[in-house]
């Protein structure tokens, strides 16, 4: 009951707000500073989908008035009504279409690089715009420099990274800025892919902001994470804008280090790996991982090189069976065999396989049988008979596989057999064989007292036939 009269009085204190701000709509006869308060307590008011859904179109006409009447940057109840606005788009979908079946999505755009609240604002209701609206974004491209907006604030954001390396952040409202931007782009280049060629010069300041970002843990949060995600949809072969300096170059594989972005997608990998649970990994890294997939399919062959040394185990590594060192293609290994984390299971199977050049008796010879045979079965890829022969031909599975520097390995285990161990222990005394005899027996005990299956208990059958020998 009292949580019913509290939405009833929130209900009516919305309402009288909103009366208020309709009148002065209409006579412009309250002060600057009752407009903006009012707008406050209205900002404040908006905290539920109930609430959100208060705003029928003329509440929405209403705060896009304060929104957008003024062309001040530093008009304070602009900014106010942006996020009354932001909030109710957020809370209740169908606010959108009344939104911008007024015009206003424009008026978003005009004000997107006004500051960097205007940015993370604009940013945010042009994102949520993208989304249960009949709006066709084209029409901003085509009439408004949407493109040259957007790339403007990446480039702004890069250049304050680039000058404010020793700080966790470039202004005093964080990531949020940047974030709400290349949400927006993931957006409009997933929605609109015929426009991605309109960032093309967006990649450099995205990967200028990627290679001098500090960053923090978990690695994989914002802005990182939307970082990842932008590239995913550029076009990761464009050229940068040609100067003396560099002429036209590749941006994600510039002279003289092409591996320099790549590097740095490894380094993120490795650190989320090390420093995250696989629950975690299994919501977080599958953008990278494909990120790493499709850069690897664009690479030129001195980068792709330098990735398979980097995610495949090196010969160092097969003194013991792959998986068990602490390198970053150990823990691959592992992850790839996860029980609790399928998607990234998957994604990196298919990253070891695609680096291995998508052959599948490269696979097994740089992974070993054991981690490549799931994923080659589940995805209908023979075992090539050549991946498993030994130098006789035999088709054992025990046979040999040649590592660079000659020496054979086992292609189950993907260790070298020179340094696989002849002996695995100290024989079992009589009296440990005796202990593991009597577990062996109650095992089977256990079974035949199930009714399941009608099975001859092996210890049992061994007593009958004499074959134990009591120990003094």
């Amino acid at each position: 009951m009292g949580s019913r009269l509290q939405l009833s009085a929130k209900k009516d204190e919305i309402a009288r707000l909103l009366s208020i701000l309709e009148v002065d709509v209409e006579e412009k006869s309250l002060p600057k500073k009752e407009q903006l308060k009012t707008l406050e307590l209205l900002k404040s008011n908006i905290t539920s989908v109930e609430d959100a859904a208060l705003f029928a179109q003329e509440g929405v006409e209403t705060l896009c008035y304060y929104a957008f009447e003024s062309s001040d940057p530093k008009d304070g109840k602009s900014r106010v009504a942006l996020k009354c606005l932001a909030n109710i788009l957020l809370l209740e979908s169908k606010t959108r279409q009344t939104f911008v079946r007024e015009g206003n999505a424009i008026k978003v755009a005009r004000k997107l690089s006004d500051s960097q609240e205007h940015e993370l604002l604009c940013s945010r209701i042009l994102f949520l715009l993208t989304y249960d609206t009949i709006y066709n974004f084209d029409s901003l491209f085509d009439n408004f420099p949407l493109a040259d907006k957007i790339h403007e604030n990446i480039s702004h954001e890069a250049e304050q990274v680039d000058r404010s390396l020793a700080s966790s952040s470039p202004s005093p409202l964080g990531w949020a800025p940047l974030t709400e931007t290349l949400k927006l782009l993931f957006n409009l280049t997933s929605f609109y892919p015929h426009q991605i060629p309109a960032f093309d010069r967006t990649v450099s300041p995205i990967l200028a902001i990627l290679q001098n970002i500090q960053l923090q843990t978990p690695v994989l949060q914002s802005p990182v994470t939307q970082i990842i995600n932008a590239l995913l949809n550029l076009d990761l072969l464009s050229k940068e804008p040609e100067t003396a300096q560099n002429g036209k170059r590749f941006s994600f594989f510039p002279n003289p280090d092409p591996n320099t972005n790549v590097s740095r997608l490894v380094t993120i990998l490795d650190t989320a790996i090390r420093t995250s649970r696989e629950e975690l990994l299994e919501t977080t890294t599958i953008p990278l991982i494909t990120l790493l997939r499709r850069t690897y399919d664009l690479a030129p062959t001195s980068v792709k090189t330098h990735m398979q040394s980097t995610l495949l185990p090196s010969n160092e590594e097969r003194s013991q069976p792959l998986g068990k060192s602490d390198t970053l293609a150990s823990c691959l290994l592992r992850l790839s065999t996860s029980a609790v984390a399928p998607n990234l299971r998957e994604g990196i199977s298919s990253l070891l396989f695609e680096i291995s050049d998508k052959d599948a008796t490269l696979f097994v010879r740089n992974v070993g049988y054991g981690f490549a045979a799931g994923f080659l079965m589940t995805h209908n890829l023979p075992i090539p008979d050549n991946a498993l022969k030994s130098g006789d031909e035999s088709g054992d599975l025990g046979g040999r596989l040649t590592t660079i520097d000659g020496k054979e390995i086992n292609p189950v285990t993907g260790q070298r057999r020179d340094m696989e161990c002849e002996d695995p222990g100290p024989e079992m005394t009589d009296e440990e064989k005796e202990r593991e005899a009597e577990k062996l027996f109650v095992l089977f005990e256990r079974l035949k007292a199930t009714g399941v299956v009608n099975v001859v208990n092996p210890v049992g059958q061994a007593l009958h036939d004499g074959r134990f020998e009591e120990v003094d």
